[in-house]
């Protein structure tokens, strides 16, 4: 019996080392509902994200990525069931700092993520993969962090939605 194909969610050939902003999506282990709670969104109250035990400490390790050498979290909402970063890479010389490409700057950033919550957490919080985009332009990095910011606005509409 063979293994599924995963279809590649990196872009091929591209270097994730390189300087430049990237809009990271994470996702928890069979999208469980359990990094927070979106509450509010009575005529005077914006609907926000009120943080679980657990989406507190996502919230941890994901300021303490601006310790991670050439890494600014610029943006990050922190949903029910997965997290948004909006990620600058700076400074980088353009090459891994160890010898396995899968320590590139952008993967080497959410494998350090996803390791320190589980391992805090005591069991596996995020699937296996995650979704990233290489942001093009200003306007794309000014729609990205506007989707970002009011994210828990539209967790109705949201494709990552559960009741």
């Amino acid at each position: 019996m063979g293994f599924p194909t995963r279809k590649p969610n990196r872009l091929h050939g591209y270097n994730y080392s390189s300087n430049g902003y990237y809009f990271i999506t994470i996702c928890t282990k069979e999208r469980q509902c359990i990094l927070s709670n979106i509450v509010g969104g009575g005529a005077f109250d914006a609907p926000q994200s009120q943080l679980t035990d657990v989406g507190l400490i996502v919230k941890r390790y994901i300021l303490s990525s601006n310790n991670i050498e050439n890494i600014v979290v610029e943006n990050y909402v922190i949903m029910p069931n997965h997290i948004h970063l909006l990620v600058c890479v700076e400074g980088a010389d353009g090459t891994s700092r160890a010898p396995s490409p899968t320590n590139h700057t952008i993967p080497h950033m959410v494998s350090t993520l996803k390791r320190l919550v589980n391992q805090t957490v005591g069991r596996d919080v995020f699937q296996r993969s995650y979704h990233d985009h290489i942001i093009r332009d200003q306007d794309d990095y000014n729609a990205i962090s506007d989707y970002i910011t009011h994210n828990t606005q539209k967790w109705n509409e949201d494709c990552f939605y559960m009741d």
